[in-house]
């Protein structure tokens, strides 16, 4: 019988494809606050690409700092 550790990631519940889903998330919000932040953007607009990034990724810990600033 073989007996392996969970990496991290799988003891917190999170594979791969959800820890590279939350990754790009946060790399893509993270470029949009920084267009806002630049004034090449507007808030309306970070809100639209904030929506759109959750709808395409579903990253679990986004709900968890739902309202709260990135940085």
């Amino acid at each position: 019988m073989n007996a392996t550790l969970p990496t991290g990631l799988e003891a917190a519940g999170m594979g791969e494809k959800e820890f590279q889903a939350e990754k790009r998330y946060y790399i893509s919000m993270a470029i949009a606050g920084a267009m806002h932040r630049k004034g090449i953007i507007n808030e309306e607009v970070l809100a639209l690409i904030d929506t759109k990034l959750l709808e395409k990724y579903r990253p679990v810990s986004a709900t968890l700092l739902a309202g709260k600033p990135l940085i």
